[in-house]
């Protein structure tokens, strides 16, 4: 990204957030206008497409605290005119930016404003075009609760720019050549000046490519890019969350002039299970008992997500709520290890209740009759 589009940029109007938006409220946003304007939600519609493009060129800086931080100083410093040499009466002098932003140690300190910026200061000279990174690109994808789990290989499809088959990407029509810019010499920026120093933008001519086509392929028409639709097998690790967004490096669209590829981000969505719940690593169940079994205590068989039950000791008195740990028996961790599953003790009382069954609860009540278990309330409800 050049340093112009730090300066002319509004990422905070691109999503529609306030300045002093949280990272959460970023994200939440993002995530709203990614469904909306996906290529795959709005298929044949360019529009769409570039504004998620946009949508997504916009959270890469603001969801990231060091680049966000960057850019607010950026436009900041151009809004206040924090890069006035001259005024007047005091004429107008020259001095190398290159050391003003990066600290001024003679060039020899990286960091600073000048990682920002990057190529927005011209230090002379034409430079030669710069391979161009592939752009990143988003997708989503839906596991079940098994997978989200135990990790799974999905296929993707997915459309993103590639070089145009046709042209192999130079844009010219078959035959012929594109021919080197005159107005930037190939580099594919021009300065412009401003006072005491000079910007470096794309050329306009060129469109930063620092070749133009004068019989432009007919599929791309001389862009050199084209629409590619593409199927890829992903592996998406272990113990992925719901909704987490995954990066994997590489997978996104084909760089130009021998740039590296873009990244693929996935973000997850989880299908909820009938029986089992999840807290970060551990799993979660809700197993019924009867009166008698957490009354006296019991041998209990619990269900596990894959593989067989596991048996746990239920202890005489327990109460209703009361959780239960099987270790192991979770989500899979990064480190390959397992989390537990937290075993939820739910005593269920029977809705009909008859003959013998009904005699014996009878005798057990006149056998408890003295134990009230509300008297410690109604105490400490007086002596409130």
């Amino acid at each position: 990204m050049s340093g112009k589009d730090y300066v002319e940029k509004d990422y905070y109007k691109v999503l529609g957030v306030p300045k002093d938006a949280t990272a959460t409220e970023i994200k939440k946003t993002y995530r709203k206008l990614a469904r909306e304007f996906h290529p795959d939600a709005n298929t044949g519609d360019a529009k769409a497409e570039e504004r998620f493009k946009d949508i997504s060129e916009a959270y890469d800086v603001l969801s990231d605290e060091k680049r966000r931080k960057e850019y607010d100083e950026a436009r900041s410093l151009f809004a206040n005119g924090g890069f006035r040499t001259g005024g007047p009466g005091t004429g107008s002098y020259s001095f190398d930016f290159g050391d003003l932003f990066s600290g001024g140690q003679g060039g020899g300190g990286g960091g600073g404003l000048g990682d920002v910026f990057g190529g927005l200061f011209n230090r002379g000279g034409p430079r030669q075009a710069q391979p161009r990174r592939g752009a990143d690109v988003e997708t989503e994808v839906t596991l079940s609760f098994e997978e989200a789990v135990d990790g799974a290989t999905v296929p993707l499809r997915m459309t993103s720019q590639a070089p145009c088959r046709l042209c192999n990407g130079t844009g010219a029509k078959s035959g012929t050549t594109p021919r080197v810019c005159p107005t930037c010499v190939g580099a594919g920026t021009v300065s412009r000046g401003q006072g005491a120093f000079a910007l470096s933008e794309p050329c306009k001519d060129c469109r930063g490519r620092g070749m133009i086509v004068d019989d432009p392929c007919p599929d791309c028409h001389g862009s050199g890019r084209a629409s590619s639709a593409r199927t890829m097998q992903v592996r998406i690790p272990a113990g992925v969350q719901a909704d987490q967004r995954i990066r994997l490096k590489g997978k996104g669209a084909q760089g130009e002039r021998g740039g590296q590829p873009g990244d693929l981000y996935v973000t997850v969505h989880v299908d909820p299970h009938p029986v089992f719940g999840r807290k970060g690593d551990n799993l979660t169940v809700t197993v019924p008992v009867t009166f008698p079994e957490a009354t006296l205590g019991a041998t209990i068989e619990v269900p596990t997500l894959n593989g067989p039950a596991v048996k746990l000791k239920l202890p005489p008195g327990s109460a209703n709520g009361l959780t239960m740990r099987a270790r192991g028996k979770g989500a899979t961790r990064k480190d390959g290890t397992r989390g537990d599953l937290l075993v939820t003790v739910e005593v269920v009382v029977p809705q009909h209740v008859t003959g013998d069954a009904l005699n014996a609860l009878e005798q057990y009540r006149e056998a408890t009759a003295s134990d009230d278990p509300r008297a410690a309330l109604f105490r400490a409800a007086k002596g409130a």
